[in-house]
């Protein structure tokens, strides 16, 4: 009797055991094919691409899982090209299995629609990221949008050419460290080199934006946009849009990186991750080159504060489909986050790690050049002494920014004509300022 009591409690626990351990859906001899949109190496030997041949030879093989990157692009034009597929526009392919995204993306879409992460990691694997990125990732108490890396802003140097300019005009790296000294040296590069362009800035009005939060706390009206009696609003405006009006400094078309890498404008403000698209040699307009000797700084900050770090980029998210399909996802999205695989990742394309681990152990990786050196040295002096902001893309300010950076970017040529055939800087300031408040 005590035998065939232990043979039903053995029967017993072996039924209960199975069925807290789900089967697998994958198998080897039955691969199934996930496919993938990102936004890492457009125009470039991507990183993620190499990786995920890396996964496809070894875990994927393993497991029975393919992953084929069928669009490489920028968020922009991902991000439109998501919403035309989840709509079936005519002429769109089907939605990825993968893609990069945004938690404005994914209400866009719908959170329903894509797998909750919190589904596929434990609450102690979750505890390794870092975690203000999990909750910005998180739409709806529903994790739709996993971090695996983040960018910031920093300033992009062409050192050669900026070695002439100092030994010429005495000025010093040390002077861009704020916001006066570098628009002193936006003026004298400008009279040093002809009238050309000291830098060329991916997103002006971003940059003025985080100035002013350097500031003051109260920025915004009741409607989301800027409260234009605020004097703070209005001086952080003055100080970007005169340089741009005299010329000064530009705003990128459509990357300051091409700008640089042509000699068109010494140095660049954008993205860390923009470090992938900056060419090693610099061809100048009469076709003559030397190497770029690319140096990175910090984002300047106004003078006398902490200054504003910001974060920013997006993550992955997938499309709901099968249960199969969920299970492949996260096995890539487990080991494409572990935290050496994200160290290697995050150091060859610009950004941060989203590891707990990866970030202390940054320090001591051995990195393929000075230039990618240089730009963790900037990334971790900004982490130290500035104050970091998760940068939304989400809600009209996002869009009224992007307007009115549209229209900066047009009236920046005709405002520089206008000033050589003798208009004063006062009165076109006064008109960007119009301009500015006009956006509602």
């Amino acid at each position: 009797m005590k035998k065939l009591f232990a043979c039903a409690l053995i029967l017993l626990l072996a039924a209960g055991l199975s069925g807290c351990q789900k089967e697998t859906t994958l198998s080897p001899d039955a691969p199934v094919t996930l496919t993938m949109w990102h936004v890492y190496g457009e125009q470039a030997d991507s990183p993620m691409n190499r990786l995920i041949d890396q996964f496809n030879e070894t875990v994927g093989k393993e497991k029975g899982i393919i992953l084929d990157v069928t669009a490489v692009t920028n968020t922009s034009v991902l991000s439109s090209q998501l919403l035309d597929a989840h709509t079936n526009k005519p002429g769109s392919p089907p939605m990825p299995d993968l893609f990069s995204s945004s938690p404005s993306i994914v209400e866009k879409i719908g959170v329903e629609q894509v797998l909750d992460w919190q589904d596929y990691f434990s609450e102690e694997e979750l505890s390794h990221f870092v975690g203000e990125f999990i909750q910005e990732g998180t739409v709806q108490d529903h994790l739709a949008v996993f971090p695996v890396s983040k960018s910031s802003f920093a300033l992009f140097i062409n050192g050669s050419q900026f070695d002439r300019f100092s030994a010429e005009t005495g000025v010093t790296y040390s002077d861009l460290a704020d916001w006066n000294g570098f628009f002193e040296a936006a003026a004298r590069y400008y009279e040093w080199s002809g009238g050309k362009s000291f830098c060329s800035f991916d997103y002006l009005v971003r940059t003025m934006d985080l100035s002013a939060r350097a500031q003051s706390d109260d920025l915004y009206a009741d409607n989301g946009w800027y409260d234009f009696d605020n004097p703070v609003v209005r001086t952080s405006w003055m100080q970007f849009v005169r340089p741009l009006i005299q010329g000064h400094i530009s705003i990128s078309e459509p990357y300051a990186s091409t700008q640089l890498t042509t000699g068109e404008a010494l140095t660049g403000i954008g993205s860390t991750a923009g470090i992938l698209y900056f060419n090693d040699t610099v061809t100048y307009p009469d076709n003559t080159s030397e190497p770029t000797n690319l140096r990175v700084l910090p984002l300047p900050k106004p003078a006398g504060t902490q200054g504003i770090m910001p974060v920013t980029g997006v993550g992955l998210s997938a499309y709901r489909t099968t249960e199969q399909k969920a299970e492949a996802a996260s096995v890539f999205l487990h080991w494409f986050t572990e935290k050496q695989r994200n160290l290697e990742f995050v150091v060859e394309t610009g950004y941060m790690p989203v590891n707990n681990g990866a970030f202390e152990a940054i320090e001591e990786y051995s990195f393929s050049s000075e230039s990618y050196r240089d730009l963790y040295v900037a990334i971790k002096t900004m982490q130290e002494t500035y104050t970091p902001l998760i940068l939304s893309t989400q809600g009209t300010f996002y869009d009224k920014e992007k307007t009115l950076s549209g229209e900066l970017r047009q009236m920046q040529y005709s405002w520089q004509q206008r000033i050589l055939q003798g208009e004063s800087v006062d009165s076109l300031a006064e008109e960007s300022w119009d301009l500015f408040c006009a956006v509602q």
